[in-house]
């Protein structure tokens, strides 16, 4: 029996297992087996086992069974969330391929409630530094793969993710690991000895190996969205860094130097951002784009979620004949739910992203908060990748972002409850005064000196 589908399937099955007691075990094995699909690493029975519907499965039943009290946050992007999933669910009625809609819709859902379902379970800076780890080592496995075959083969061939996946592309993946590469620093930057003891300055040693090697292994894609995602992050990293002139110099050196391992073949193509007209694959993206705007204006909930059809593209797309995916999660949104639909879209973001901010300045001046406040700049940083990638990729539905999102609420609440929990000198104790029950009064834990 082949060795890699007995490691996925005794994994996956302790997983489950740990789960029906501690149902975080749970989100953090669905996330696994949602970002790196490590059954489609093997080649034998493990190739099409339904890991995920097991992880699910077991979460659920120990979150029935669990003694753990969970509390939904009822936050901004948890709210918005909900509304755009039931939004989606009215565009795919209303689809105009709606047998097609719905299969797609019921796969998304999934990723979605299991998303929420991590919001009411990860609370802990222990959960949230192992669901960060997770992701981490989920994509930094081949981050790493692909970084070192970029550098022996000199970048002449492209790097390719898991098959059957969201990243199975080129484009996909390098997204994927540059929205990563911040996270990999905020766990560099963090004290492991806790749970490395005398091995954690190799740790982070790695983590450090592993940052460079996800850099090399998304500029050997060939993408260009990916490099722009990349430029937009690095410049987003610099700025937010405590120590700029150090980071700049070593920017400054270390990108010219990943430059000179890639062919000219790669050199070519990044040329074509700025010659967009003379790109067969751009023009194709601007007639996707224009296909998704034109049918926003005549649709009021879109097409639904399968829009790369012979009879959509007859009908809406200014040149039917050059036919491509909307290659954006912008218009991917746009063409299948309409302009309701991108709006609920963007303003999770932009709330997601306020949150990452409200966490930040919610652990200044706190010590025992400072990990907050690098986590919620980093989470920053990759979500900053993700926006300006995802301008040129179909990955409106990736998981990884929304954990993220999970990740920084989590975060956020935990900030809170800190911050509430600590006491303060002055009136901050409440007790009820007998004569006035209907009125507290504040009793001084402290009297200022005279």
């Amino acid at each position: 029996m082949p060795l890699r589908d007995i490691t996925v399937l005794i994994i996956a099955i302790v997983g489950c297992i740990w789960a029906l007691k501690r149902p975080y075990v749970g989100i953090l094995t669905w996330i696994w087996i949602s970002l790196m699909n490590p059954h489609r690493l093997g080649w034998g029975f493990a190739y099409d086992l339904p890991f995920a519907q097991m992880a699910a499965l077991a979460t659920f039943t120990g979150m029935i069974f669990s003694r753990d009290r969970l509390r939904f946050p009822v936050v901004a992007p948890s709210m918005i969330l909900i509304f755009f999933i039931t939004w989606m669910g009215a565009t795919t009625l209303a689809a105009i391929l709606p047998a097609e809609s719905m299969e797609m819709y019921v796969k998304i859902l999934k990723i979605l409630v299991m998303t929420l379902v991590a919001m009411a379970i990860i609370r802990t800076r222990e959960q949230i530094n192992l669901l960060v780890w997770i992701v981490v080592l989920s994509l930094g496995y081949f981050g790493t793969k692909g970084g070192i075959f970029t550098i022996l083969s000199g970048g002449a061939y492209r790097v390719w993710g898991p098959p059957s996946s969201y990243i199975e592309g080129n484009n996909e993946l390098a997204l994927a690991l540059i929205t990563t590469i911040p996270l990999m620093y905020y766990l560099a930057c963090q004290d492991n000895r806790q749970w490395f003891g005398k091995y954690s300055t190799w740790v982070r040693r790695g983590l450090y190996a592993m940052m460079a090697l996800s850099a090399f292994s998304a500029l050997g894609s060939h993408s260009r969205g990916a490099l722009l995602a990349m430029i937009a992050m690095t410049l987003m990293l610099w700025w937010r860094s405590k120590n700029k002139a150090v980071l700049g110099v070593a920017l400054l050196m270390v990108l010219p130097l990943m430059m000179l391992f890639m062919p000219t073949e790669w050199f070519s193509r990044m040329e074509t951002i700025g010659s967009y007209q003379e790109d067969a694959s751009a023009m194709g993206r601007i007639n996707a784009w224009t296909m998704a705007i034109n049918i926003a204006k005549d649709r009021f909930f879109g097409a639904g979620f399968i829009t790369e059809s012979d009879l959509i593209y007859n009908i809406y797309a200014p040149n039917p004949s050059l036919r491509l995916v909307a290659h954006s999660i912008y218009f991917q949104v746009l063409g299948s739910h309409g302009f309701i639909g991108l709006s609920l879209f963007l303003l999770f973001w932009w709330f997601t992203f306020r949150t990452a901010r409200s966490a930040g300045s919610l652990s200044l001046g706190e010590p025992s908060l400072q990990w907050i406040g690098e986590l919620s700049r980093m989470i920053r940083v990759g979500l900053i990748g993700y926006f300006v990638g995802g301008a040129f990729l179909n990955l409106a539905y990736f998981d990884l972002p929304y954990y993220m999102m999970v990740v920084i609420v989590a975060a956020q609440r935990l900030a809170m409850e800190t911050k509430t929990q600590q006491p303060t000198t002055g009136f901050s104790r409440i007790v009820r005064n007998p004569l006035m029950t209907s009125r507290p009064v504040r009793t001084p834990i402290a009297l200022p000196p005279k």
